[in-house]
């Protein structure tokens, strides 16, 4: 496997859990986009704007062109997790833009260096923070499928929509009867590990 197949495949990981955390947003409303599911405050836009914020900063900070304004969010002096969530004033197709707008950025990045080229990434430890294009680009995959697995829960509670991709959802075809009985069957599995 050449280098340029290497960088290939992991660029097309990196690209399908982009797109799969934009459909996981598809088709809400401003609240239920914005609407805090879990203890933590785990919100669909905010993972959004998170992950555009990471893709950004590891593509563009790390290798000496950073992304033109930065992301405020995630500077020094911002509150603790303001990139985590949508204020008022960020609308949903702003965030979605300036994501894809990420991409583009990013991807120049990708494109223009090879796997080996160095990277620094000042907020890592300083055994760590010398880099590779290649590593940042395992970083970025796993970074965003983490995610991604978020948002898929997210989205399940919101309106019980789940599933990997539009094209295959990686799920049993079963009805809301079959899931019901499946759900029933786990809980009374569960149930028998009761204290």
């Amino acid at each position: 496997m050449t280098e340029f197949d290497q960088k290939a495949i992991l660029k097309r990981y990196l690209q399908d859990g982009r797109e799969e955390l934009l459909w996981k947003i598809e088709g809400l409303s401003e609240y239920d986009l914005r609407r805090p599911l879990v203890p933590t405050g785990t919100n669909l836009l905010g993972l959004v704007k998170h992950v555009a914020a990471m893709d950004g900063e590891y593509f563009g900070l790390v290798f000496g062109r950073p992304y033109p304004g930065g992301f405020p969010s995630v500077a020094d002096d911002a509150p603790a997790n303001s990139d985590m969530w949508a204020t008022a004033s960020e609308s949903s197709a702003s965030l979605i833009q300036l994501y894809r707008q990420v991409w583009k950025h990013s991807d120049e990045t990708i494109d223009g260096l090879e796997l080996d080229a160095p990277g620094l990434v000042p907020w890592w430890s300083e055994q760590s923070k010398n880099t590779t294009l290649g590593r940042i680009l395992v970083h970025m995959i796993a970074e965003t499928q983490r995610h991604l697995g978020h948002a898929d829960i997210v989205r399940e509670l919101i309106d019980g929509e789940a599933g990997m991709r539009p094209t295959n959802s990686n799920l049993p075809d079963g009805d809301s009867d079959w899931w019901a009985a499946y759900r029933a069957q786990l809980e009374a599995t569960a149930a028998t590990f009761r204290v």
